[in-house]
């Protein structure tokens, strides 16, 4: 399945080159095109389970020698946009303007190029020759080992996630959102309501999820934090909301105004220790008025995805774990 999806990103000329690609999906973690230079691959390797670069020759095969490195042209950008937007670019033009498409599987290209700036707002962008493909790897029971921590009496507790680009705190996210729902050893399943602002916890095409958020959620998909959130509350009332990269002033008023109306929240942040979380301006009187009750942080070892520890409200360690070896397999 994940081959036939990821083959199918591709127009009829441009499917030998990535064929191999494809068939290796599983270990394929970005696939990097830029006009007129080598398409860049980053790849699992299989002895140490970190990501390396790869270039791909013409024949589509692996090569560490970027001389013999495919170059994508200006053209085939344009035709594999064309294609990706099902031949009708103008009806994306919403995502466009957003940096990014959603596709079948939960995939999702980043877009860059000349942007087109209109009123203090992105109209839209033109010329791009600049994308970055991300192959979503759904894995289920990540959260299995954190889930005790972030229960007490049977209730969910606030929780925040922190992590530094690329080291899964989407993907625990996701499962944690799935077992919350469905329900799990510490707690019956409740309504969870999603703000999916960038489409990439539940991976919604077309108004449907294409990854498994649990059977009592709700999304709402490329929709801002600030408004996303006290619209969940006042029309679908989840117990808990979950929403992803908190990252300014207005968020954390609109998380607040949530937790006030009675919902619980699940939320990741970037950082690399609490330390520089606590120190960001928009974040010291939340972490002072111990809005959150759990604090996970999240790191990597060897090239692995890992969870360095989880912290009470206080910021005391609950537990500490040397390897987290359930998502050395995804970057997100």
């Amino acid at each position: 399945m994940l081959e036939k999806t990821i083959i199918q990103m591709f127009p009829l000329s441009l499917r030998d080159v990535f064929k191999k690609v494809a068939k290796d999906g599983n270990n394929i973690q970005e696939i990097r095109l830029r006009a007129n230079r080598p398409v860049i691959v980053f790849r699992k390797q299989e002895d140490t389970g970190s990501y390396t670069e790869f270039y791909l020759t013409k024949e589509g095969e692996w090569e560490s020698d970027v001389s013999k490195g495919f170059c994508i042209s200006t053209y085939e950008l344009e035709e594999l946009l064309n294609h990706l937007c099902n031949y009708s670019i103008y009806a994306y033009d919403e995502e466009i303007k957003q940096g990014y498409l959603t596709l079948p599987g939960g995939h999702r290209v980043g877009l860059a190029g000349q942007v087109v700036w209109e009123r203090d707002a992105i109209k839209t962008m033109k010329y791009i020759h600049f994308m970055n493909i991300r192959i979503a790897h759904e894995i289920k029971g990540v959260s299995e080992k954190v889930l005790p921590y972030l229960y007490s009496n049977g209730m969910f507790q606030n929780t925040l996630i922190i992590s530094p680009p690329g080291c899964g705190k989407t993907t625990l996210l996701r499962d944690i959102v799935r077992n919350i729902s469905d329900g799990n050893a510490y707690g019956e399943g409740v309504t969870v309501g999603v703000v999916d602002e960038r489409s990439e916890i539940a991976g919604m095409y077309h108004g449907l999820p294409e990854n498994d958020v649990g059977k009592r959620t709700d999304i709402l998909d490329a929709c801002p934090k600030v408004y996303g959130m006290m619209l969940l509350v006042r029309a679908l009332s989840p117990k808990v909301i979950a929403v992803d990269e908190l990252g300014s002033m207005e968020d954390i008023e609109a998380l607040e105004r949530t937790i006030h109306c009675g919902s619980r929240i699940l939320a990741t942040i970037h950082g690399d220790s609490i330390e520089t979380v606590r120190e960001k301006r928009f974040m010291k009187h939340i972490t002072g008025d111990k809005v959150f009750n759990r604090y996970i942080l999240l790191g990597k070892r060897d090239g692995n995805c890992i969870v360095e520890g989880i912290y009470d409200q206080d910021f005391g360690i609950c537990s500490n774990y040397n390897r987290y070896d359930g998502m050395r397999s995804q970057h997100n």
